[in-house]
């Protein structure tokens, strides 16, 4: 493929809204507005017959609800016709086997959002190099936080644009997802070297040339000690309710003050994520993963009535760990930034890597004798390292060696490669 050659690409970009008090009533009446319309039109779907439940006689439905529910005109008549088209999407969803069946929303357990699918609406302009301003269907011209050049103005044009953006509020406040469609030269292929990446819960990272990449903890001190207090302060005004008894604004506030503390330290561990993939994907052009199946490491150990299981509470810590981690998170931003790049993300069979010695591919019993230092127990080699390196180590021998994991008819299957690259350095 010649280097001029265009490629269209989509991504979304995230940005924080500076709302007024009435500027965040109005845009919470829109989200409940929004809610509200999803479980009238689960209600309909439920109880129509089949035959009559067709997109044309659900937007009628919308319309009729529109007119005669004051509550809901506050939601603008194209985001009334978004929720439709979600809802839509969810059934096809379902019915290919991608997702369940959709449901009601609750007031207090749904992510409030609510759609801009027209971006000409938006009529975004900076300001100067902080802030920019946008245009909100029935809230008004509102500032948001400018961190990323955008297609707007004399940059936009047919290919380079902005086609929507969505309403998210979460813990710590209003936030604008814009949908974001460029035209890019297509990227020359990467000259970085190859690398192996493991995974783990001690050591975040660990690449197979020897580097790591490890963070401390999401919270200070202090941000600990509040969330812990402001944990017992909520168990203690729940223990004290009634049963049947609804949920006190208090409890609420204090609910709230949690979930601003654990979006803060998600927010810090995003941060981390983004700026050590980018700093991967700039310096390797082929970066290899292992392919492991998160659900299943993540699964509880209780066991059953007849057979109870065993260390459930190591298991169940090790679990939170693993999932804090979010390697899931790390592979699919490798995995969109190396292509940005021209490089790419492979991935090889995870069963033995860690166990398996880097130097003689020997898997001895007892080498991993710590978590952190693998000793290979083969009379013949006696290598001796840290684990986790040793584990990268293998990840990339995989690959060198021609295993790699292809998706085939919704199963991974392993693939040889014809020409085999050199073994991995010993």
């Amino acid at each position: 493929m010649s280097h001029n050659t265009l490629v269209k690409r989509q991504f979304g970009h995230r940005a924080r809204l500076a709302l007024s008090p009435a500027e965040r009533l109005k845009a919470d009446g829109q989200a409940h507005a929004a809610r509200t319309m999803w479980n009238l039109l689960h209600a309909w779907w439920q109880m129509m017959p089949q035959a009559k439940r067709t997109l044309a006689n659900a937007d009628a439905a919308i319309r009729q609800a529109r007119q005669d529910i004051d509550f809901l005109a506050v939601l603008p008549a194209q985001a009334a016709q978004a929720v439709l088209k979600t809802y839509v999407q969810a059934w096809k969803n379902c019915w290919d086997g991608r997702a369940g069946a959709p449901d009601f929303k609750g007031r207090f357990r749904t992510v409030m959002s609510v759609d801009i699918p027209q971006g000409r609406d938006l009529n975004i302009t900076r300001v100067h190099r902080r802030w920019g301003t946008v245009n909100l269907p029935k809230v008004g011209r509102v500032r948001f936080r400018w961190t990323k050049d955008l297609p707007v103005g004399r940059r936009a044009n047919t290919e380079n644009r902005i086609t929507g953006a969505r309403l998210i509020k979460d813990a710590l406040g209003w936030h604008i997802a814009f949908r974001v469609q460029t035209q890019e030269v297509e990227p020359e292929p990467h000259q970085g070297p190859d690398i192996g990446i493991d995974m783990g819960v001690t050591v975040p990272i660990a690449l197979s040339d020897g580097e790591t990449y490890e963070h401390g903890a999401w919270l200070t001190g202090k941000e600990k000690a509040r969330l812990l207090c402001l944990e017992q302060r909520a168990a203690q005004r729940k223990r004290h309710r009634r049963p049947g008894e609804r949920t006190s604004r208090r409890l609420h506030r204090t609910y709230d003050q949690i979930a601003g503390l654990r979006a803060k330290a998600k927010r810090r561990a995003l941060d981390w994520q983004h700026k050590t993939t980018t700093h991967i994907a700039r310096t390797y052009g082929t970066v290899v993963v292992e392919a492991l199946s998160i659900t299943n490491m993540v699964k509880s150990a209780r066991g059953t009535i007849e057979e109870p299981g065993k260390n459930v509470g190591q298991k169940a810590g090790l679990n939170r760990a693993i999932s804090a981690e979010a390697w899931g998170r790390t592979v699919s931003m490798l995995a969109y930034k190396t292509a940005r790049l021209g490089g790419a993300v492979v991935k090889v069979p995870a069963p033995g890597t860690s166990r398996r010695c880097s130097a003689c591919g020997l898997t001895t019993p007892g080498s991993r004798e710590s978590q952190a230092v693998f000793v290979c127990k083969n009379p013949d080699c006696g290598w001796s390292g840290n684990a986790d390196h040793n584990a990268a180590r293998n990840v990339l021998h995989l690959y060198r060696t021609g295993l790699a994991l292809v998706p085939a008819a919704g199963r991974a299957v392993v693939r040889r490669a014809q020409r085999v690259k050199p073994a991995a350095a010993r």
